[in-house]
């Protein structure tokens, strides 16, 4: 069943209250476009534009869902100031889902694989949050701490599996991450595990490195699942605002990511950074935290998203 059909009352209070913040600045900056204004003329546009630029959706995007807004103008010939947030809502939303960004299955949806395999880079403390949830919903859950080099990830990986009773596999820190992503799938495999999320790179300090090692990571993976991953998740903070761009353009070079998570979006009025790195990187949003419990890590639906953001009610 898709996850649009799934997205209750208590979602979405999570979702409003998570988003508060950023509903705030967001709101506060598309009145002050259209004060005074009964009709979307070419100043509430352009005030609009910068609204939406200084609420952090980046420019690009902005300027893509300001000219699909002059579309609608330009074909229903007029439209009141009252509509723009529904229109702009509605644009926003389809903007996403040209960009490859749909409504994604629940976690206790059929998983497409067994073991499904989640190489997960960048801000990793989201694993142990996704392995509550999927664990929450009936899956069986291993952890892989592949994350070697960076002092006190395994450790910090092993209190998220105590946490949520799910095995970790990990060895001395400084191993070969490969080696023990081997481990890992290897022991989930033999286990019948649904699920295994790999911790890999915390850090970006150089590239090629980085490129080299997953790429090793992932061949030796494929030794024991042939298809693994089947999943590159790259884990942003999104209270760093524009800075999370920039470790998304990073990130992609260095590697495939196939899917995102945005986390920290509770304490933020950066919020719009959802919209605008997944349009720039034609990279599906899967995943948003809007707190700091377990339960507050969200499957990302891009209708009630945008909805919540502007402030508009089903």
């Amino acid at each position: 069943m898709a996850f649009f059909g799934l997205f209750n009352r208590e979602k979405k209070e999570t979702l409003d209250k998570g988003l508060e913040k950023s509903k705030e600045s967001v709101l506060s900056k598309i009145g002050r476009a259209i004060a005074g204004k009964s009709s979307v003329d070419d100043d509430v546009l352009d005030n609009l534009e910068e609204a939406l630029i200084t609420s952090d959706v980046g420019v690009e995007t902005t300027l893509r869902i300001i000219e699909r807004i002059q579309e609608r103008v330009k074909r229903d010939k007029y439209i009141g100031t009252s509509e723009l947030n529904k229109i702009l809502v509605e644009e926003t939303a389809s903007l996403l889902q040209e960009n490859n960004t749909e409504e994604v299955a629940d976690f206790s949806a059929p998983l497409p694989s067994k073991p499904y395999v989640i190489m997960v880079v960048g801000v990793t403390t989201t694993i142990g949050k996704l392995a509550y949830q999927y664990k929450a919903a009936g899956k069986k859950v291993y952890l892989g701490a592949a994350d070697t080099f960076r002092a006190a990830a395994v450790e910090q990986l092993c209190i998220w599996g105590e946490r949520v009773g799910v095995p970790v596999i990990k060895q001395q820190q400084g191993s070969d991450p490969a080696s023990v992503a081997f481990d890992t799938l290897q022991s989930a495999k033999a286990n019948d595990a649904d699920v295994v999320l790999i911790d890999t790179a915390g850090r970006l300090h150089n590239k090629i490195n980085l490129m080299n090692e997953l790429t090793k990571i992932k061949n030796v993976m494929q030794k024991v699942v042939p298809d693994a991953p089947h999943d590159v998740m790259l884990v942003l903070d999104g209270s760093t605002g524009q800075n999370a761009f920039e470790q998304a353009r990073q990130f992609t070079a260095a590697t495939q990511v196939s899917s995102l998570a945005i986390t920290k979006l509770d304490g933020t009025a950066k919020g719009g950074v959802v919209i605008g790195i997944s349009d720039q990187f034609k990279i599906p949003v899967r995943y948003i935290g809007l707190g700091e419990k377990m339960t507050d890590l969200q499957c990302f639906n891009r209708v009630e998203f945008v909805k919540s953001l502007m402030k508009i009610e089903n």
